[in-house]
C-alpha cells in the first residue's frame, strides 16, 4: 500500500535537493528517495521533479511511495571472518573483504552481523534492528578489525567515544604514487559527490574531515602509508587520497590506474584497517587489537617489492 505525503517546503530546506529534502523531511535514505524521485513520486507545485532540483521555499511538495522492506539480520556464516576479541561487553571482528557491516535496502551479501548471529553470538539492540550492535563500520571493500557492542552499557559508551574522536583508528593503505610531504595531514570537508549518488568528494558544504598519513615505504610506483583518523566519514581515506591525485591502489571508484591494479591481482582497493584502540566499555582500560594484511593485500606489496 502507498504512502503519501503533501506539505510545503519549510524555510530551513530552501536551496536543497530535492532527494536530500526528502531524506530530511521523511527520514528517507538518499537511495531511497533518489528511486522515488527516478519512479515520478514527487512534484512541486503540481510539477514533476529530478532528484537534483533545488527546491524553493513555500513551494507545495507532493510525495507519493511505497514502502520497502525493512533490511533484516539474517544469520550466515562467514568464512574468513576472524574473531580477535570476546568478552561480555564487545566482540572485535576482522572483517574479510566483500562483507558488508550490517543488511541494508539492496544488500544481498554476507554481513558482518549475520556472521555473529550464525555464531551464536548475542549483540546489543540499541538503534535499528538491522544495526543492533554497531558503533562504526568499515566498506565492503574495506577488511580489517571493527569492535560491535554486545551490551547496551558498551553499545553507549563506544558510541560516544567514536563520536568525542577518542579511538585510535590506524589503517595501512598503498596509495599511487608518492605524497608530498611524506608526511601529513589532510583537513577537507566531505560530502555528497554533486554529480554521483554512490560516491562522496571533498565539498566546500561538508562535513569536516581530518586524515593524518606516515609514508612506510615507498615504491617506484606507490607508497604504503600508515594512516589515523581523527574523524570517520564514509570513504574518508579514499575520498582524501584520491584528492590529493594518490588514490589507493586498486580503487577504481575513485581514480586508480586499472592497468597498476590488473597488473597487482588487486579487485578492490589496497586498504586495511590494522588496529583499534578505545578504552574498555566496562573497565575503562585502554585496549589495542591489531590485524595483519590479508593474503591479497600482501600479494600486491610483494609485486611492488620485485618492481
Amino acid at each position: 500500500m502507498s504512502e503519501y505525503r503533501s506539505l510545503p517546503v519549510p524555510d530551513g530546506l530552501a536551496g536543497e535537493r530535492v532527494d536530500a529534502a526528502l531524506a530530511k523531511l521523511l527520514g528517507f535514505s538518499r537511495t531511497f528517495a533518489a528511486e522515488v524521485v527516478g519512479g515520478g513520486g514527487v512534484s512541486v507545485d503540481s510539477k514533476p521533479v529530478g532528484k537534483s532540483d533545488r527546491l524553493d521555499a513555500g513551494a507545495w511538495l507532493e510525495v507519493e511511495w511505497t514502502p520497502k522492506e525493512g533490511p533484516s539480520i539474517v544469520a550466515r556464516d562467514v568464512p574468513g571472518m576472524g574473531i580477535v576479541h570476546d568478552d561480555d561487553e564487545i566482540v572485535v571482528v576482522d572483517k574479510p573483504v566483500g562483507v558488508a557491516a550490517h543488511p541494508s535496502v539492496g544488500w544481498t551479501g554476507p554481513t558482518v552481523l549475520g556472521g555473529l548471529a550464525a555464531a551464536g553470538f548475542t549483540v546489543a539492540t540499541s538503534g535499528a534492528a538491522e544495526r543492533a550492535g554497531i558503533v562504526h563500520r568499515l566498506d565492503v571493500g574495506t577488511s580489517g578489525l571493527m569492535v560491535v557492542a554486545k551490551t547496551e552499557r558498551a553499545y553507549t559508551v563506544l558510541k560516544q567515544a567514536f563520536r568525542e574522536r577518542t579511538v585510535d583508528k590506524i589503517y595501512n593503505a598503498v596509495v599511487q604514487g608518492h605524497p608530498d610531504p611524506l608526511t601529513g595531514t589532510i583537513d577537507a570537508p566531505i560530502g555528497r559527490h554533486p554529480s554521483s549518488d554512490w560516491k562522496f568528494a571533498v565539498v566546500v558544504d561538508g562535513k569536516p574531515s581530518v586524515t593524518h598519513y606516515e609514508t612506510i615505504e615507498a615504491f617506484p610506483a606507490a607508497s604504503l602509508l600508515e594512516i589515523h583518523l581523527e574523524t570517520g566519514r564514509t570513504h574518508q581515506i579514499r575520498v582524501h587520497m584520491s584528492a590529493q591525485r594518490h588514490p589507493c591502489v586498486g580503487d577504481t571508484t575513485y581514480g586508480a590506474d586499472p592497468t597498476l591494479t590488473a597488473r597487482l591481482g588487486l579487485t578492490r582497493q589496497w586498504l586495511h584497517a590494522v588496529s583499534l584502540g578505545f578504552r574498555h566499555p566496562a573497565t575503562g582500560e585502554q585496549v589495542v587489537y591489531r590485524s595483519d594484511h590479508p593474503a591479497d593485500l600482501r600479494h600486491a606489496l610483494d609485486v611492488l617489492g620485485e618492481s
